[in-house]
């Protein structure tokens, strides 16, 4: 008797399990215990089912990245999407120099900016010196570290700086690229990063001290009436 699973939810020992008791098929074998750089391989010849298992594994960290840097869901579901299109078109061009998760942030990073030329965003032009900022939001250096109550508080203001502020904040702060890297991701000056970082920062402090006070005046509403 055959028995039919659902490959995305099998682990490979699952998988080897199956395989031997006959209930997967090698395909769904190969597939699932593929590398990432063989199903870019086997994509690129044609391989739906390659280019589908793909999608699976990583469409969830793109649509991630995509909703941090434009706080927009609709926008972060449409390039999600252009992200994949890019994909199926330039996959055959991974040559598996550097982690395919390296490659597709890329990927995806450059389709957002691209997103935020095309609705004419503005990184704000300054000397190629900029501010040395410090970081001044405090408690915000590890944000993984953060309380979740913290963590949402800082999302919820991330999601509220310009988009410029926004780009250079999460990729530097978040992502970790240095202002070099930023800079030519951005098309900018180096100067410029550091300065929209530094006032990015200075935006969040106040946006998170606001909702401070603003959750203990609540409380303390609360607390009165009970």
């Amino acid at each position: 008797m055959t028995v039919k699973v659902e490959s995305c939810k099998l682990t490979t020992s699952d998988l080897l399990l199956g395989r031997t008791f006959g209930q997967v098929t090698t395909p769904e074998f190969e597939r699932e215990s593929a590398t990432d750089y063989e199903l870019t391989q086997r994509s690129a010849s044609g391989d739906t089912a390659a280019f589908e298992e793909l999608y699976s594994r990583h469409s969830r960290r793109v649509y991630s990245l995509c909703l941090r840097m434009t706080a927009n869901t609709a926008e972060a579901e449409d390039l999600a999407q252009e992200v994949f299109i890019q994909l199926h078109r330039k996959v055959g061009s991974f040559r598996g120099e550097s982690a395919f998760t390296t490659w597709l942030h890329r990927l995806t990073v450059n389709q957002v900016l691209m997103h935020f030329r095309r609705r004419g965003v503005r990184m704000e032009q300054t000397t190629e010196d900029g501010e040395a900022p410090q970081q001044i939001v405090v408690g915000t250096e590890n944000p993984g570290s953060m309380p979740v109550v913290d963590r949402i508080a800082l999302d919820k203001a991330v999601s509220q700086l310009p988009p410029g502020y926004r780009a250079v904040f999460i990729l530097h702060d978040v992502e970790g690229h240095e202002h070099e890297e930023v800079a030519r991701l951005l098309g900018c000056s180096v100067g410029t990063s550091k300065s929209q970082l530094h006032k990015a920062r200075m935006k969040l402090r106040q946006l998170l001290t606001t909702g401070k006070k603003s959750r203990r005046r609540r409380i303390a509403t609360r607390a009165s009436t009970t």
